[in-house]
């Protein structure tokens, strides 16, 4: 395990203040990592009208989905970007391989914006854009890595926490920028502008923040942890073979995995991402609204990156990692049922008076809520009868039973048809006959006092910015502290390969596939918060690992040869 100060006896040179110039180049890696995440979150915070224009061969709701779909695509090749670019990191500079990435990320969003449509060229377009936007992927698997083991090596020791945490502000920064720009551009052109050809300017102005990227890394000077190694020749000739084939370095890589990285990944997408789904999707708040909300929340929560970095350099990454993780699984039920609440009274009085139930016969379910498939794949009553709910974002229980399922609202009874299909579509008779039942489940979801939106005059928001802040500091908590943590635990040598590849899995699988994961949950058991099962799961399971095995590393010292 690692070296720490105590056992080496008198600190390196490097523990000294850090000099302006140091201080400089922090900042402007830093900067860099703003701009990158920027150019990542883009896409998610337009996803909708991406969904029109590139993949309108397809309905709306499975344009969606796959928009979404090529959304994750970005998160699914983060880790084969921390790999190359982790052993280009560790085996030429730092500053040179996340030069590379920022170029490859600012082009590929640039391009973006300039791309020919669906209609323009058919089903080229929707190809280019899945390839540009694993593209961005790549870029950001050897971004992050590169940014937090540079900043690290630059710290005196005693301060890796507090300016480490400078870095972990960039998502949060990127993402609030992302939605700033978008906003911006929304506010100056009329909607159906906006939808046309005005998404494309936060795409195009990117170039703008790639030219300021390039000049900044440019001015930049290597690590001097990475100069000290290459001097005494002891850089590795095989990063990838000294990480993860070796098993005294690869059980540390499973311990930042499965100890830090995956239950820091949940809490922070829950938080940042997540909520904002909740809100729009599901409390069928006004999508304005609840981006003004989140922004509000992201502002007040950001600093506390910081203040919980500068604390781990006192007390320990450990425990403030571990309380942050314990903290989410404890409320996150709470925490949701109160914002609903908040948000939507009208919605949480109607399901407290008049609980929506399902009962059908267990054979006659299969996924209720599958968003991808067509309507016509749907032909049970129980599957016609959840999809219209889930659809609906109703959130309702289920009961067995026998015969065609029935929709149970208040007091009144609904019995879904079966759908019979000819040619590809529902029969005339069975079109008739679900079209009745949407209507009449309508209605008694009208009568029942369920909102078909969030009435903006009932909302509480200011306790929805109190809640969302609350998300948000729990956000800083896992995550503020852990850049740190990963350098502290992987030797010089191979730092960059080691620590990019658990965080990148963590981040971008764990946690990048959790809208998807939970939405299916949610879609597939009715209940509008069983989604929060999924993070709260991944994030208890990292506390009982991390609490076990995971030893704290403020005091190593970075610069020991291990």
């Amino acid at each position: 395990m690692p070296t720490t100060l105590a056992a080496k006896g008198a600190p390196p040179v490097a523990a000294r203040p850090m000099t302006p110039e140091e201080r400089k180049v922090i900042f402007a890696s830093s900067l860099g990592t703003v701009f990158e995440w920027y150019d990542f979150y883009l896409y998610g915070s337009l996803a909708a009208i991406i969904a029109k224009q590139f993949f309108a061969g397809l309905e709306p709701t499975s344009a969606f989905i796959f928009a979404l779909l090529a959304f994750a695509a970005g998160f699914i090749v983060r880790p084969f970007g921390a790999l190359v670019f982790g052993r280009l990191g560790d085996m030429i500079g730092r500053k040179y391989t996340f030069l590379i990435t920022i170029v490859i990320m600012g082009l590929s969003t640039f391009v973006v914006g300039v791309l020919p449509t669906y209609a323009s060229i058919g089903v080229l377009a929707p190809i280019v854009l899945i390839v540009l936007r694993m593209l961005q992927g790549l870029a950001l698997g050897g971004e992050y890595g590169g940014a937090a083991t540079y900043v690290a090596e630059h710290a005196p020791n005693g301060k890796r926490g507090a300016y480490t945490a400078w870095i972990q502000t960039t998502a949060t920064l990127g993402l609030f920028l992302s939605l700033l720009v978008i906003l911006g551009v929304r506010n100056l052109m009329s909607e159906e502008a906006f939808n046309d050809w005005g998404w494309r300017v936060p795409f195009i102005v990117s170039i703008a923040l790639l030219v300021i990227s390039v000049w900044i890394r440019l001015s930049m000077n290597e690590s001097p942890a990475f100069q000290k190694m290459k001097a005494e020749g002891r850089t590795s000739r095989a990063p990838l073979t000294e990480s993860f084939g070796h098993w005294k370095n690869l059980k540390i890589v499973l311990i930042a995995l499965f100890g830090l990285v995956a239950g820091q990944a949940v809490v922070w997408y829950t938080g940042q991402f997540y909520s904002l789904f909740f809100l729009t999707n599901v409390l069928k708040v006004d999508a304005t609204t609840a981006n003004i909300l989140i922004a509000i929340a992201l502002l007040i929560g950001t600093p506390f990156f910081v203040v919980f970095g500068t604390l781990s350099d006192r007390i320990g990454r450990k425990p403030i990692i571990m309380a942050g993780l314990l903290l989410a699984v404890l409320t996150y039920f709470p925490l949701f049922s109160a914002l609903t609440s908040a948000a939507n009274p009208d919605l949480a009085l109607a399901q407290k008076n008049n609980e929506v139930v399902v009962t059908a016969s267990r054979r006659g379910c299969s996924f209720g809520g599958n968003p991808v498939a067509r309507d016509i794949d749907f032909r049970s009553s129980c599957d016609i009868a959840k999809r219209f709910l889930a659809q609906n974002s109703v959130s309702y229980t289920n009961a067995v039973g026998r015969g065609p399922a029935t929709v149970k609202i208040g007091d009144r009874l609904i019995t879904a048809p079966d759908g019979r299909v000819v040619n590809h579509k529902f029969d005339a008779e069975s079109a008739a006959a679900i079209a009745a039942f949407k209507k009449e489940v309508s209605a008694a979801l009208k009568e029942a006092g369920y909102p078909a939106r969030a009435d903006p005059a009932k909302m509480n928001k200011p306790l929805m910015v109190l809640i969302l802040v609350v998300l948000v500091i729990f956000v800083t908590m896992v995550y503020g502290p852990i850049a740190a943590a990963l350098v502290e635990l992987f030797p010089t040598r191979i730092r960059y390969t080691s620590m990019s590849l658990p965080y990148h899995i963590g981040n971008g699988w764990f946690g990048g596939m959790l809208p998807t994961i939970s939405f299916a949950m949610v879609a597939a058991n009715g209940n509008m918060y069983h989604g929060l099962w999924y993070p709260i799961v991944i994030a208890a399971g990292t506390f009982v690992i991390g609490m076990l095995f995971f030893r704290e590393s403020k005091d190593v010292d970075i610069y020991a040869s291990r």
